[in-house]
């Protein structure tokens, strides 16, 4: 009776105790969530405060809907096609057209909370966008770039890169590798400075590039740069400081799991040092260029920081880290410099940030990933950075990965962006542009100044 009693006991406990992991793993998923959809808040203030006051409620209105537009489209198109059944154990069951709840597969426990945390991580892929094309884009190209972004080109590039059956995916269940698998461990991307911000980034630059500049952006005769700061350096740091709170759910919790804390704690210092090293490595090459000290760069260096490590948080050491900082922060400076110089106009340097930048992050993986630590992550310990040790197929894999995402959004997203403007849908009359979006799309300023005046007594 004793026995009978205490297997009966230790049954209940291993129940309790797999249900407990299991809740953890959903809260950990949704606390994820959480964090990375407040960077909504954080995108919505930088992107504001870097615009022309006259542009303030465009930019918002995109950024709202960015949430809210993105989480519908991510419901019934780009999340089947992303990720499919995640309770599935079949190359049928993981693409799955529109409506999730279409999806066999909701025995996983994690099901409706992976859903929210891709989701947030779909909208901030979409809002990358709207920063380069700010203050000219015709509001229905936003919404037709957002739809085909949301709905295809971004799922396709989450299901090569973290599907089980992608072709470029370091997520692979089995012995069985996807048709044209590239090789090494797979792509090293753990939270996305590939499959999120090259995507996001690459399309920003082809918006950019097809959109024109802003009237006035560039002097006629000389082509001389024309200062056009955003009206608010005080909303442009909080937002950064957002995103960069943000970022701990981006990336320690893109584990997935809570029993990966240490790994969890590792990327969140990563992030961190990569982070500090990209602000003060950006603010020191301003000011060596014999320019005054100023915030912009110093905040854009934290986003340049933040999206080089978002690849190879994880699986590199803290101080591989600062050094992808620091060249992150290089990066940055010097791709921006770069599309001034050709005369590609981007207000919020998202292509420069999150493109060229997301470049280098999914490089870095390829050249500083521990083996150590992509053994625990990946569990592989064959391929990993080259400077550490490893033979060249890693490197040769990231150059693939950042390959196919750079050809794939920038042909599409090109495509499409040349439609808008062969159909005069892509961009606002001058006429609109000179008054501000606010007032000519929106009914009006989003700040009334005329109120703050002092009330004139007869």
């Amino acid at each position: 009776a004793d026995v009978t009693a205490n297997a009966a006991s230790s049954a209940a406990n291993a129940s309790f105790a797999a249900t407990m992991e299991a809740n953890l793993d959903i809260l950990w998923l949704l606390f994820g969530a959480y964090l990375v959809f407040f960077m909504q808040a954080g995108f919505a203030l930088l992107e504001a405060g870097s615009v022309r006051a006259k542009n303030t409620k465009n930019i918002l209105l995109k950024n709202v809907l960015d949430a809210c537009l993105g989480g519908l489209i991510w419901w019934t198109i780009g999340y089947p096609i992303a990720l499919g059944d995640m309770g599935g154990d079949s190359k049928d069951n993981t693409v799955q057209p529109f409506f999730m709840d279409r999806i066999e597969g909701k025995s996983n426990n994690t099901y409706y909370a992976m859903w929210m945390f891709q989701w947030a991580f779909a909208a901030a892929a979409a809002t990358i966008v709207s920063g380069a094309v700010a203050e000219r884009c015709a509001f229905s190209a936003y919404l037709a770039y957002t739809f085909v972004l949301t709905g295809f080109i971004y799922p396709a590039v989450v299901y090569w890169g973290w599907g089980s059956y992608g072709f470029m995916s370091a997520w692979t269940t089995g012995d069985e590798k996807p048709d044209m698998w590239v090789g090494g461990t797979g792509l090293i991307d753990f939270a996305g400075s590939g499959v999120v911000h090259m995507t996001g980034g690459a399309a920003a630059l082809m918006g950019a590039i097809i959109l024109g500049p802003r009237t006035g952006r560039f002097a006629p005769r000389t082509g001389e740069v024309q200062p056009m700061p955003g009206h608010s350096t005080v909303l442009a740091a909080l937002g950064t400081f957002i995103l960069w709170f943000g970022w701990y759910g981006f990336n320690p919790v893109s584990t997935l799991a809570f029993k990966y804390m240490q790994d969890a704690a590792r990327a969140a210092v990563t992030t961190t040092l990569s982070a500090c090293a990209g602000g003060a490595t950006t603010l020191a090459i301003h000011v060596a260029l014999k320019n005054p000290p100023d915030v912009s760069p110093a905040l854009n260096g934290i986003l340049a920081g933040l999206v080089s490590i978002t690849g190879p948080c994880p699986v590199v050491d803290p101080w591989a880290a600062v050094l992808i900082g620091c060249i992150g922060g290089f990066v940055y400076y010097g791709s921006s410099r770069l599309l001034l110089k050709l005369k590609v106009d981007d207000p919020l340097d998202a292509s420069p940030v999150h493109f060229f930048c997301g470049i280098w992050g999914v490089l870095a993986s390829g050249l500083f990933a521990r083996q150590e630590f992509v053994s625990g992550v990946y569990g592989s310990d064959k391929h990993y950075g080259v400077l550490m040790g490893a033979d060249g197929e890693q490197l040769g894999v990231q150059i693939i990965g950042v390959l196919v995402i750079a050809t794939w959004v920038c042909s599409l997203s090109g495509v499409l962006f040349m439609a808008l403007k062969f159909m005069k849908l892509l961009r606002v009359s001058a006429e609109d542009e000179d008054v501000g979006l606010d007032s000519s799309h929106h009914g009006g300023d989003a700040y009334n100044f005329a109120a703050s005046k002092p009330i004139q007594v007869a």
